[in-house]
Parts: structure tokens; sequence; C-alpha cells
């Protein structure tokens, strides 16, 4: 029996007991419908362990490292767990992480590679908890979490020794040999026989320091220390219990990034006892208040794919900040959080796009926090996030895309306090030169030529372009008309790499020639072999005009041509010799699996094929989306590709992401109930939807038909009823 069907069939059972709350204020178990195992298998790099919304810790299994295959250090195809670490990555395409490595053993386990045997049938995960037996050992393993805590329960149901890997040189990385390096300096001191603290100073994706503190709910003794192999600095134990047939070891960890007193304030607040069924309850609880956001209704499929989206969206980012708000900032000075909220593990370059704007709907007050994290990551560095993990810079992508954050929540009425201060770190950041940003190269020609920056010349011109359009938004809002026409200007240069002949975006030297050759299929990755794009090729990035579809739909040479030219994105196949590992999810040349193609399907709208965007959407679901291991066609890239989801379910989504515009769908669940700020509600029902259905014949909000292809972020918090009529027959809705 397949995994697919073996979740329904629990989801089912479990609904029993539940389905008789359909009241909201019963508190409908949401969490029921999250099954996350979806996208452990194949790329979707997702993690099946227990995790708290936003929160810092998230204590999984790992089955393997070292690889493409093992960014978030699971893959639900291997039948062995090498242990359970505290830290992981949710749909990345780069591992990291992977903290504090433990593996419970009897004296069945062989030789030295730490691998025990698992059925993957034993596995239980749902938000807030993971469990499985440990089928060599005959072990039981629990785990749940708080925000800043891990908690784990070993139960050995077999007579002999009860035995504990304690791995402090553990981590996730490409390359199974810097394992051996990836600790700079570590300090570990045995406080009594149930308390372990101390702190390690890692270099991986990033370089960042963490400070832990482990308690054990009875003694232990230390068994062995594993001898160090060249480069470690930190130690490994063996850790041994006397323990009788069935009975059970809890361990607690906490984290913090400032110092071991960080960790202890954490136990002491939020995880002082041990009690695991009421830990696992509690987070459980925090979980089901934020799936409860929307209420949805559909099939059992439809229900697990939505809410499952859901879950990812709120796992990150991650909140570093102690209790008390303090946390280690960008340049590893100490700082207070005046709100208690520090947030990191921004993958900005794939959650501008959708997942930040989902944020300013469903949880608008963190969407606020996340931003004055933000600006406060740049008076610390010098410029604005462009990728952080655990509050550290890894300049990883393109762009300096926590500009459009930033704007989008000042339209949006969620930057009050002090807008200049915002608008400051935003100008800054896109004026004065650091890694990735060469304004002087960038303002000299008007693009970056190929021969002066040799790697994603076109994709950083393009990325660029978009931000700089952004700056001008906020900079007319706050009536700097200046910093507007030098901001609008630079947001029109991607029009210098528009090539007519070919009608696709090219490289440019800096001489004003053409690269030639030119091959418009070629894929490129910077990281891996260079070329002009970013994970992709001229098909691909040739629509990445977010601010200015009406532009680009000129520059093609009118809406036949440009739909001429998206219907043949959408049908030409090539054989490429180049692998890279994120293009994929492919409908001819377009590939939802990589977030520059994002809101390509729905370009169709903006030239009267609004039919052909609906049909798009369905394929998409049909093909990318499936309540499975290996459901997701690419990186869940840190709630991106589960964003696009949720929107596109309701049937709009942000093309261009900042200022509060959707661009009208098509629906792909029959009613969705938005619960919003101020006890308002939001719901979008799809009469007579189907599978034959998918078309929309008409469209009205609040009983007014849409005559535009758009529907505004103002319309959606101030509540109503947003009504899709479906048909069988393929129609042009829209007429701009």
């Amino acid at each position: 029996m397949n995994s697919r069907i073996v979740w329904l069939l629990v989801c089912m059972v479990w609904g029993i007991f539940s389905s008789c709350n359909t009241d909201r204020e019963r508190k409908i178990d949401y969490t029921r419908y999250v099954n996350p195992f979806v996208g452990n298998a194949d790329n979707g790099h997702t993690f099946p362990g227990a995790c708290a919304p936003f929160g810092l810790i998230q204590v999984s299994p790992e089955s393997g490292n070292g690889s493409w295959r093992y960014c978030s250090g699971f893959n639900y195809d291997d039948d062995s767990i090498a242990g359970f670490s505290q830290t992981h990555l949710n749909g990345t395409g780069v591992p990291d992480l992977g903290d504090i490595r433990m593996l419970p053993f009897n004296q069945n386990l062989q030789g030295k590679r730490f691998f025990c045997r698992y059925e993957r049938e034993t596995q239980v995960a749902m938000p807030g908890y993971y469990s499985v037996k440990l089928a060599d050992m005959n072990i039981d393993v629990e785990l749940t979490v708080t925000e800043r805590t891990a908690m784990h329960k070993y139960t050995f149901n077999q007579p002999g020794e009860a035995n504990l890997l304690l791995d402090l040189q553990n981590g996730l990385v490409f390359n199974s040999k810097n394992i051996r390096y990836r600790v700079l300096e570590g300090e570990v001191e045995m406080l009594d026989n149930k308390t372990i603290a101390g702190y390690n100073r890692v270099r991986g994706w990033v370089a960042r320091y963490f400070y832990y503190m482990i308690v054990f709910d009875r003694p232990y003794t230390v068994k062995k220390e594993l001898p160090q192999e060249e480069g470690e600095k930190a130690k490994r134990f063996i850790l041994e219990f006397d323990l009788k047939e069935g009975e059970s070891v809890q361990v607690k960890v906490a984290l913090s990034t400032v110092g071991i007193e960080g960790a202890k304030m954490a136990l002491d607040k939020e995880n002082p006892g041990w009690n695991f069924e009421s830990i696992k309850a509690e987070t459980n609880g925090k979980w089901n208040d934020m799936l409860s956001l929307a209420e949805v209704e559909g099939t059992e499929e439809e229900k697990m794919n939505f809410y499952t989206s859901m879950y990812h969206l709120f796992i990150q980012p991650t909140n570093i900040a102690d209790i008390d708000g303090k946390y280690r900032g960008a340049n590893d000075s100490i700082f207070v959080s005046s709100t208690g909220y520090y947030y990191s593990t921004f993958s900005l370059w794939d959650t501008y796009r959708a997942a930040h704007p989902l944020y300013t709907l469903l949880v608008p007050e963190r969407a606020g926090d996340m931003v004055e994290s933000m600006i406060a990551h740049k008076e610390a560095k010098g410029f604005l996030p462009i990728w952080t993990l655990w509050g550290k810079e890894n300049y990883c992508m393109i762009g300096n895309h926590a500009v459009p954050v930033i704007v989008d929540a000042y339209l949006k009425g969620l930057i009050t306090s002090d807008p200049e201060r915002a608008y400051a770190a935003i100008k800054e950041s896109l004026t004065l030169s650091h890694l990735n940003s060469d304004w002087e190269v960038y303002d000299k020609y008007g693009y970056y030529p190929f021969d002066i920056i040799e790697k994603e010349s076109v994709s950083r011109t393009l990325e660029s372009a978009y931000d700089d359009y952004c700056a001008a938004l906020m900079a007319q809002a706050l009536g700097k008309e200046e910093d507007y026409r030098f901001f609008m200007k630079r947001a029109g240069y991607y029009q210098n790499l528009f090539d007519k002949q070919t009608g696709m975006m090219r490289g440019k030297d800096s001489t004003g020639s053409w690269r030639v050759p030119f091959n418009m299929f070629s894929l490129s990755h910077a990281s891996s072999h260079g070329g002009d794009y970013t994970e992709g090729n001229a098909w691909q990035y040739t629509w990445h005009v977010q601010h200015d579809v009406e532009g680009l739909i000129s520059l093609m040479g009118g809406k036949q041509a440009f739909s001429t030219k998206l219907d043949s994105l959408f049908y030409l196949r090539s054989e490429n010799a180049v692998n890279v590992l994120d293009v994929t999810g492919l409908i001819g040349q377009y590939a939802h699996g990589n977030e520059p193609s994002h809101h390509v399907a729905y370009l169709y709208t903006y030239v009267d094929k609004a039919y052909k965007t609906q049909g798009l959407i369905r394929e998409i679901f049909d093909r990318f989306y499936l309540p499975e291991p290996s459901g997701l066609c690419g990186n869940d890239d840190c709630g991106q590709m589960s964003a696009w989801y949720i929107f596109s379910a309701m049937g709009f989504y942000p093309v261009n992401p900042v200022g509060g515009e959707y661009i009208i769908g098509a629906p792909q669940l029959k009613r969705i109930v938005l619960h919003l700020p101020e006890n308002k509600t939001f719901t979008v029902e799809a009469v007579n939807l189907s599978k034959q259905n998918k078309y929309v014949k008409a469209v009205a909000l609040n009983g007014q038909e849409i005559t535009d292809f758009r529907i505004q972020h103002k319309d959606i918090l101030a509540g109503g009823h947003l009504i899709f009529t479906m048909s069988d027959k393929p129609l042009s809705l829209i007429h701009i």
C-alpha cells in the first residue's frame, strides 16, 4: 500500500473522531490534514520532524548526509536512520544545520556508522510530533518541541544495554568530508550526571554560534568518548542509562544564539517539567490555531494539500531571539529586540514572490516583525538581508529582495513607526555596492555586462530592476520625487537586455554587443558552471518583468505576439546536456519547480487569454502538488512553493508582489474561508467546480461583477464574498 493511501486512511479514521466539530470555536482539528512527509522524497527537501510555528528548533530524523539528496537530512526512500538532530531547513537547495545528533541504540549496533534500520510504516508525523520504531533496536522514538526546546523520548523494549550516541560534531554538509571541519571551536561541560551544556562555532552555509543545554530525566554515565578524526573540534559521546525492559529515557535540548543562560531560560520558561504529552498537545494546539486561519471545503486530498502547504509556510522564518529578546546579530554583536522577536531564515529570492504577501494577509503582526528584523539586520551588517540563516548572511542568490518585502509592508500599512528609517535602509542597500550588488557597474551601463559581471548578468539585471521599482514606489509615497525618478529610471533597465531579434532577454557586453553564440535553451547555474541566468535559461527569465508586464508586452510586439511567445514557452522541449537540479516541474520550458517561473502562468490573463491561465493552473495542481513524499516537483524553498499553491487555490496570485494587487486565475477548491484581523472573514466560493469545470465563466465580489482581472488586498481585508462561476468551456473572461 503506497504512502498516499495509508495517509488518507489515517486521516479518515482520525476524522471520525473530530468530524462533529463543525464550528471554528469548537476547535476543529485542522492538524489532522497535515502530512509532514510531503516533499520528503526526490527534491522537495522537506523534513518530517517536529517544530513549532516559526520556532527556532526543528527536531527531525536524519537518514543521510553529504549530498543534494540530504539538504534537509532525510529522504523518505531510505531504510535507515542515522540519528535525530535539533535543527533543519525546510525545502532549501543547500544543506546546513543538523546540530546535536542523538541516536539511541543497544548492543546490537554494529560498526562505526551508527545507522539503525527502521520501517516506514511505523512512522507517525503531525504538527509538533514525530515518532518511529528503530526496528533493529526495538526502540520507540518520540519527538516533540516548544519554540526553543526539543524533547526526545526513547523507550527500550528489550533487555540489555540502553545507550545514546551524543554527536556534537554532526552537521549537514554537501560533502561528507566537510563534517570534520564544520566546527571551528567548541566547549562542552558535564554539569552533573543529568545535565550537559556548551557551545559550538560552526561554518557551513554561514558561520554561526549556537549554545545548548541538554537535560536528561535520569542519570547517565559516560560509557565512551569516541576518538576525534583529523580536523574535528567537537566531541562524540556514548552515554549509558540503567533501564529495565520497557522503560524510557527523556531528553530536553534547548538552544540559543547568545549564551547558555539563554538556553537555560528556554527550558525554565517553555519546558520546565517532564510531561511529554503536555508539550506535544500544547505545540499541536499552536499549529491548529495557525491552520484555523483558513477553513477549506474539498476532498480529503485537497484538504491535505492545502493544510500541508500552510504548515510548510509557517515553519519559517524562525524567531532566533531568546525569551528575554536577546539575539546574536549579523555582526556577532548581541542585541535586544524591542518586540521580543528577531526573525531569520529569510530565503528572499524565493519568498518575496508569494510567501511574504501571504504573511501580510494571514499574520500581519508577524509580517511587521519580520520587516523590523530585516531593518535591524541592515543596521548591523550595512545592507538588507539577501539570504539569512540564524541571523547571518550567506549571500546566496541575487537581488536585494528584502526591498519588495519592506515596501509591500509599508504600502499595506504595516510600517507606521518610522518609515524614513525603513526607506534609508532600502536606499543604501540599492546604492552602496556589496557582494552581488555592483551598483557602479549597473548605473554606468544600465545593465550588468557579461564581460564585467561574468555570472548571472541577465538575471541580476532583471531582479535589480524589480527592486528599483519597489524603491521608487516607497520614495513616491514619502514625497521623495528625485529618488522616485532615479529608481524608476533604473526600473526600466530590463529593456536594455531585450533582444528584439530573438524576443529574449539576452546577455550584452560592455560594448553593447549581444552574447554570441546564443542558445536560448541552455541552462545555467552560477555555482556550478556560470552563465547569464540564475538556475534557468532565457526562456524562463525573459518573463521576469513583474512590475511592467504591459511594457514587456509592448517590447514583444503586442498582445498577439506576446501570447504566441507564451504558447511556445509551454510547448517547446529541449535536450540539454547540463543538469541543473533546481530546474524541475517542466511544462515545455516552464519550470514550476523554480521560483522565477511562478508568476508566468498568470500572464495570459494580460492578453485576453485568461482561459489558458486557468487550464495551466489545473495542470500544475494535478501534476506538481500531490499529498505524498514525492509530491513536490521542486524545493519547497522555505514555503514559496506552498504559498503559490495557497494563493492559486483561492483563485488569485500576486504577479507583482508589491502593493496589494492580485491577478485572478481559477480557484481549485470549492470553498475557502479566511479568518482575518478584526474578526473579519473573506470567503472564496467556486460554484460548479469539478475536474471538467476548470474554467471561469464569471466572477463577482460582494455581488458586483469584476470587469477587471484584479482584486485588491484592501478588498480582501475588508471581508466579503468572492464567487467564481465555473464552466467546462474555455472562455476569455477578461478584456483589458
